[in-house]
């Protein structure tokens, strides 16, 4: 949608929340041996995010970091 070559009255942004979190918690587990590796998954996922709000984003995240799994955290009306 960032591509679009027309006047937008709106900024297109992605959610730095739970998709950022999720994959780098997953790839952290709470151990250290894997911190590094963490802060590797959370670079590719914020680059990302931020070439998509550009509207530079190729698709080209590393299948290591998560890129081809779902993100989405599901979230019931009373907040569980």
């Amino acid at each position: 949608m960032n591509q679009l070559k027309t006047k937008k009255p709106w900024s297109l942004s992605f959610s730095f929340g739970c998709a950022l979190q999720k994959s780098t918690l997953k790839t952290w587990s709470c151990k250290e041996e894997n911190a590094k590796a963490a802060q590797e998954a959370l670079y590719v996922r914020c680059k990302a995010n931020s070439e998509a709000t550009l509207g530079t984003y190729k698709g080209n995240a590393k299948i290591g970091d998560g890129a081809a799994e779902s993100l989405h955290v599901y979230r019931d009306l009373v907040g569980n």
